[in-house]
């Protein structure tokens, strides 16, 4: 979800770049705290907590960014939300894949037309969808 903190995307399967995003989301509830991220984010509690305890996989991009942006030192929710976007927009870019290709690639977990809304953020994405796609787009680049 964030350029440069999982350079090797592409050599993990989706479960465990998912869990490694499970890590940083847990690390920032543990930096920030619960009710600091409720307060800031409007989420609730349970999600909140969901994202302490790794249970990520079912939560969505907007929730994730949005716990992400109560760090230290990093962009809002909107600048975190365009970068994750971009880098699965870039990385079929870069692998010359279209979307089609892509749900291909995927066993067809995603239709194409819904692979694009979600990747253009008209759909919402779980982190589940999200780590699937980051992991074959990277994994296919050239």
């Amino acid at each position: 979800m964030l350029r440069g903190e999982f350079p090797d995307a592409g050599e993990q399967s989706p479960e465990e770049l998912l869990a490694a995003y499970g890590t940083v989301l847990a690390e920032t509830v543990e930096t920030v705290g619960v009710e600091e991220i409720v307060d800031a984010t409007g989420l609730d509690r349970a999600t909140v907590a969901a994202f302490a305890d790794g249970d990520v996989a079912d939560r969505t991009l907007d929730e994730a960014v949005a716990v992400l942006a109560t760090g230290p030192n990093r962009p809002d929710a909107d600048a975190l939300q365009a970068e994750a976007q971009d880098i699965l927009l870039m990385g079929m870019t870069t692998a010359v894949m279209d979307v089609e290709s892509l749900a291909s690639g995927i066993d067809d977990e995603l239709e194409p037309k819904e692979i694009q809304q979600k990747i253009e953020g008209r759909y919402p994405v779980t982190l589940a969808e999200y780590a699937l796609l980051h992991s074959y787009i990277e994994g296919e680049k050239r």
